[in-house]
């Protein structure tokens, strides 16, 4: 239950959350080092969460979003997806334009 209510207060402590293996400055994959430069291109601000720190987290996060990869965006509460769906999102403009929506510049 711990690791839960700690997801849950990722999320709702930062409009944009990235749960992701590594940080936004050192990513240790490479499906979370597209997903955190889209957003770096983008100029978002998010918070990046390494799951490796942490195995209950690294599960957790799976379970709680009923999603096998890491890494899982998050905006304004609403999980979006991993890597493949970010990436196809961004290259239509859809994900800048959900931000815009959700009043994130």
């Amino acid at each position: 239950m711990e690791t839960k209510e700690k997801i849950k207060s990722f999320i709702k402590e930062n409009a944009v959350c990235l749960f992701m293996k590594g940080t936004p400055e050192n990513p240790q994959c490479g499906f979370s080092m597209a997903v955190s430069n889209v957003l770096k291109h983008l100029k978002i601000n998010f918070k990046g969460v390494n799951v490796l720190e942490d195995e209950n987290l690294r599960q957790g996060i799976k379970e709680f979003s009923d999603w096998p990869t890491i890494p899982q965006l998050y905006i304004k509460g609403e999980f979006i997806g991993g890597c493949d769906i970010v990436k196809e999102m961004f290259e239509k403009g859809e994900l800048l334009e959900l931000f815009k929506q959700k009043g994130i510049k």
